[in-house]
């Protein structure tokens, strides 16, 4: 009995202590007007309609969500999911990404060393991830993806068909590039034409759609 009795202040303590910490995580939310994230302090959710979000190297914050406008984060930074509907996501290095990272129009850039949890998709824009790993595959409907050096994709990856029968202003189809010592486990599967360069060092699941064209330098061939 003495013993429960001790450990139920310092639960009681523990309980406190996160919740005082909880309270110190500062969350926006706002309509118009751009979200900058400082350095030195911790963010809960950011959110915003109309107006870019901007996050410093080495923050900690919850998820970053925007409506018209891009996103950016410094290196090192700790963040939830990202989203976007019309912009870019363009990240650092060495970011740990706990959710899903989307846009509808914009493209996305993941740069050395960052870790994502969930997927990465986008719609119409380019996907971009150098020395990245990500746990729930990739998935776009119109835009070129550069799955770039040493980067480990988990779930595969799908090109899907648009749902809606319209001229296309694309004057090719998407280039799908997996470069130099780079890894996706599942399947490549596209539901639309693509072009599909893989690097001689790369490996990948099975594919279905595409015919692969592998290379072996540092990039594959200019597009046409």
């Amino acid at each position: 009995m003495r013993t429960r009795l001790m450990i139920l202040p310092l639960a009681l303590g523990l309980a406190l202590s996160a919740s005082a910490y909880a309270d110190d995580r500062i969350s926006i939310d706002k309509v118009n007007g751009s979200i900058h994230a400082e350095s030195g302090k911790a963010y809960g959710k950011l959110e915003t309609v109309n107006g870019s979000i901007e996050i410093d190297a080495n923050v900690q914050t919850g998820s970053a969500e925007t409506v018209n406008g891009g996103i950016r984060i410094g290196d090192g930074a700790q963040v939830g999911e990202l989203t976007t509907v019309n912009g870019g996501i363009h990240v650092g290095s060495k970011l740990r990404i706990g959710g899903d990272v989307t846009t509808v129009n914009g493209g996305i850039l993941i740069d050395t060393g960052s870790t994502v949890s969930g997927g990465v998709e986008t719609v119409n824009g380019a996907i971009g991830l150098i020395g990245t790993d990500v746990s729930r595959g990739i998935r776009t409907v119109n835009g070129d993806i550069t799955v770039g050096v040493g980067s480990h994709v988990h779930g595969g990856i799908t090109v899907e068909k648009p749902q809606m029968q319209m001229i296309s202003f694309h004057k090719r189809d998407p280039r799908i590039v997996i470069g130099p010592n780079a890894q996706v486990d599942g399947a490549l599967v596209f539901e639309r034409p693509v072009t599909l360069y893989v690097h001689d060092s790369a490996k990948i699941g099975p594919v279905t759609g595409a015919t692969v064209r592998r290379f072996s330098g540092a990039t594959p061939p200019a597009a046409p």
